[in-house]
This record gives structure tokens, C-alpha cells and sequence, in this order.
């Protein structure tokens, strides 16, 4: 290997990004004052495209966060006569990396950051620096988890099948089936380059025969992070539950949010007023007759 998952991940992390997400960035973190970094996340990464909502996850100083985590908001900025809609997670920086190191029962972190992600804004050297050990942590636990929970023998793309699997299945949401596979096929190479990076950094012996790969994982240890991963199977629906239930009264802009996407997806305008803005999950019912009865004429 001619590179360690250090260097992997600030190569990873540094990807070129179109200007107007750096844009968003800094006007988010300027908003925020506490930012200490600034992740960009999702299909637009891939993409470059302007379209739908960016994603965005703000990490800012202070220490480990109790209860729910993260906060989630959305925004609308203009950028050289577009509006770019954002949707934005905010959480310190500390319990970020907490939960990308498996230190909680939490799988979405690391599950989501293994993935592509962009460092887009830092404070300082030292806020990047954190930012990238964090995501390198996430890398760590995720191939972990896959080594445990994938074949005996098989090639990278085998080990990260099996962890988008069981992920996907332990957390309240809808995707289709197959989705591992799409996360995969978008970047083959990168997965295949990045198990054994993280399997090395991460204390896990395996041997190398071509595109096969064969993890060698103590019994003992393989049984602790089966019962580590019931432990947080059971757990991830309730959690996401508690996410949505929290967002349900926390999430900043919703009411312009919940809007937007009725437009996109019906082609039924929501005026807002300040009411709906003030209360938009009382004002919920309201809206659905009115797209209902729209979708009746």
C-alpha cells in the first residue's frame, strides 16, 4: 500500500467542489459562529449539480452533546441569481467524533461519513485536523463492523455490501433495495482502495490473495462486535425515531422546506404565511387538503 488511511482520507476529503458550495459553507458558518468545520455530503457531491437540496454538516466547538443530536435545519441562500436550498445538521465537533469512533450506539455517522464527503470550510489547521482524524474514525469503525459482519473470503465491495445492508436495515428509513450496491457502483475503486486502508489502521489482520480479500479476526473478537452490533441494531429504529420526533418540533425552516418539496414533488404551490411559518405541523393538515383537493380538479 503506498499510502496509510491518514493520507487517504485528507485526499478524500479534499475533492474539488463547485464554488458555490464553499460559498454556502462559509455564509453557514458565518451564521453559525461557533463552526469549527463544514462538511458537504450527499448526491450533489457527486454530481456537482445545483439541483434538489445540498447537504451540509456543521460541526462547532464545545464538548460532547447529551440527549438527541444532531440539530436539523434548512436554508435558502442566493448565489449569483440562484437560490441554493440547503438542508443542514449541526453537532459539535466532540460528539461527532465520539459517534464516528463507534463510542455510541449510533450507526448513522460513521455509516454516512465511510461514504464520500468533502471538507468544504475549517477554522484553523487544528479544526481540519480534527475533522479529518473524525471521518478517518468513521472509516475505522465501519470497516470493523463490515469485517464482521461479511464473508470469511471476498472482495472489498463483498465486505461494504453487507455493512450498507445491515445498516440500512437497522435504521427507520425507506430505500429501495439494492441501495448498497448504488452507493458502491458510484466508486468502485475507492471502496476496493479503502477496506484495507481501514482494516490496517484499525488493528485488523487480513490476508491478500488478487481481489480477494480474508479478514483474520480473533473468535473472541469477532463475538464482541456481533453483540456490539445487536446492541445497536436494536437500538437504531428508536433512535431514529426520537431524531424525527425531535425534528418534528426543532427543525429550523421547515414550514419553507416542507413547501418546497410539496411544489417539486406535486406541482402544488403552498403559499406560506407567517402562521404556516410559525406552526408548521399544525398547519400540516390544512396543506394536504389543499394539495388534495388540487390532485381531485
Amino acid at each position: 500500500m503506498t499510502e496509510d488511511l491518514a493520507a487517504f482520507v485528507e485526499r478524500s476529503l479534499d475533492r474539488p467542489v463547485p464554488d458555490f458550495v464553499r460559498a454556502a459553507a462559509a455564509a453557514l458558518a458565518a451564521r453559525d459562529g461557533g463552526a469549527m468545520a463544514v462538511l458537504f455530503y450527499g448526491s450533489n457531491l457527486r454530481t456537482g449539480s445545483l439541483d434538489g437540496v445540498l447537504d451540509f454538516y456543521v460541526l462547532r466547538d464545545g464538548p460532547v452533546e447529551r440527549g438527541i443530536w444532531p440539530r436539523v435545519g434548512y436554508a435558502e441562500l442566493p448565489h449569483d441569481g440562484a437560490l441554493l436550498r440547503i438542508k443542514v445538521a449541526t453537532m459539535t465537533l466532540a460528539t461527532f467524533a465520539r459517534a464516528a469512533a463507534a463510542r455510541t450506539l449510533d450507526t448513522t455517522i460513521w455509516a454516512r461519513f465511510v461514504q464520500p464527503s468533502a471538507l468544504v470550510w475549517s477554522r484553523d489547521r487544528k479544526a481540519a485536523e480534527q475533522a479529518r482524524a473524525a471521518v478517518a474514525a468513521a472509516s475505522i469503525s465501519a470497516a470493523r463492523f463490515a469485517a464482521a459482519l461479511g464473508p470469511a473470503r471476498g472482495r472489498a465491495e463483498d465486505y461494504w455490501r453487507a455493512l450498507f445492508q445491515a445498516t440500512y436495515a437497522a435504521e427507520f428509513r425507506v430505500e429501495r433495495r439494492g441501495r448498497g450496491d448504488e452507493i458502491i457502483a458510484h466508486d468502485r475503486d475507492r471502496y476496493a482502495r479503502l477496506l484495507p486502508l481501514a482494516w490496517a489502521a484499525g488493528g485488523v489482520a487480513f490476508a491478500v490473495e488478487g481481489e480477494t480479500l480474508a479478514p483474520s479476526i480473533q473468535a473472541q473478537e469477532r463475538a464482541a462486535l456481533r453483540r456490539g452490533w445487536a446492541r445497536r441494531r436494536r437500538a437504531g429504529k428508536p433512535l431514529n425515531l426520537l431524531r424525527l420526533a425531535r425534528a418534528a418540533s426543532t427543525f429550523d425552516g421547515a414550514a419553507r422546506y416542507g413547501a418546497w418539496k410539496i411544489e417539486r414533488h406535486t406541482g402544488v404551490p403552498v403559499p406560506l404565511t407567517p402562521w404556516r411559518e410559525r406552526h408548521p405541523i399544525l398547519a400540516a393538515p390544512g396543506v394536504l387538503w389543499r394539495v388534495w383537493r388540487a390532485g381531485r380538479s
